[in-house]
C-alpha cells in the first residue's frame, strides 16, 4: 500500500510544473514535506511536498493572504511606475534600462533574488537577473 501511494506521488509531482521555480512552488513543497512528514512518516513527506508545491503554486510567489498588504506596501513607498507599452503578466521580460528594481521587505518571505517594482501602476515581483516578471500583484 505504502508503495502504491509513493509511486502515485511521484508521479505527480514530476507533473507539476516546477521549471517556473517559482518560491510559491518551492516554499510550498518544503512545508507540505515537512508537515506530512511530521503526520505520516517518509510516505507523508511525499505526499505532501507534491500537495503543497501544487499549492504553492497557485499561491505564486507571494501567497494570497499577503497580496493585499503588499500592494498596499509598495503604495505607501511612492515607487514611481514604469510605462510597459505590452501587456502586462508573469513571464513579461523588463527592458534593461528605466526600470528600476526595490527590495521585497524580510516579513513576505518571497525567497532570496527577488525584488520588486511598479508597472502600469501594478505591483511586480521580479527576478532582477533575468528582468523576468514572476508574479502581478492585482
Amino acid at each position: 500500500m505504502r508503495l502504491k501511494v509513493l509511486i502515485g506521488a511521484a508521479a505527480l509531482a514530476a507533473a507539476l510544473p516546477l521549471a517556473a521555480n517559482a518560491q510559491g512552488v518551492i516554499g510550498g513543497a518544503e512545508r507540505g514535506a515537512a508537515e506530512g512528514g511530521a503526520a505520516a512518516g517518509p510516505v507523508g513527506a511525499v505526499v505532501g511536498g507534491a500537495v503543497g508545491a501544487a499549492t504553492g503554486g497557485v499561491a505564486g510567489v507571494l501567497g494570497l493572504d499577503q497580496r493585499p498588504r503588499f500592494r498596499e506596501y509598495v503604495v505607501r513607498e511612492h515607487v514611481p511606475s514604469y510605462r510597459y507599452a505590452e501587456p502586462l503578466r508573469a513571464g513579461v521580460v523588463l527592458p534593461e534600462a528605466g526600470v528600476r528594481y526595490y527590495d521585497v521587505p524580510a516579513e513576505y518571505r518571497v525567497g532570496p533574488g527577488y525584488r520588486y517594482t511598479v508597472v502600469n501602476d501594478m505591483p511586480v515581483i521580479v527576478d532582477p537577473h533575468t528582468r523576468r516578471v514572476v508574479e502581478v500583484i492585482e
